[in-house]
């Protein structure tokens, strides 16, 4: 098995894995709320898993090149128009990462020393942010060579 195969194996289990915990989670809370045991801090525990779940699933779209598409229109093109409106499709989705990581950069340098964390289980935001940056360079790094090998003849 190659190093890539086992990185995709290693991300779908934890993005499952996350996504498992948040269900599980969610669902122990719901049961609880009946039974007059309510599970405090649920909400904070399914917010931490699905960032993690969403941010797996995000990467593996990207380097399935698996999001969606209007696939409609570009059918009916003929071949060489297809190619601008795919190179323009990378361009976009380049552009827009670039846009959130700046976002994200400047909110993490600004909260870096603020010592934020959840209300009822302090759980610190901070690595989650940077969870969240490391995904957008991930997502950057992997739709920059996208586009480069989308441009080869």
């Amino acid at each position: 098995m190659s190093v890539r195969d086992t990185l995709h194996r290693a991300l779908v289990w934890v993005a499952g894995g996350a996504l498992l915990v948040a269900m599980a989670t969610d669902t122990l809370a719901m049961l609880g709320r009946h039974l007059r045991f309510p599970l405090l801090g649920s909400i904070e525990i399914v917010q931490a898993a699905v960032l993690i779940a969403g941010s797996g699933a995000l990467l593996l779209a990207t380097l399935h090149e698996s999001h969606a598409r209007v696939h409609l229109l570009l059918r009916r093109f003929r071949e060489g128009l297809r190619a601008p409106f795919e190179n323009g499709h990378y361009a976009a989705a380049i552009l827009l990462v670039l846009a959130l990581l700046a976002g994200s950069v400047w909110i993490a340098s600004d909260l870096w020393r603020g010592h934020e964390e959840s209300e009822l289980l302090r759980i610190p935001w901070m690595p989650l942010r940077l969870v969240v940056v490391l995904l957008l360079v991930a997502l950057l790094i992997v739709l920059v060579r996208q586009l480069l090998r989308s441009r080869r003849p």
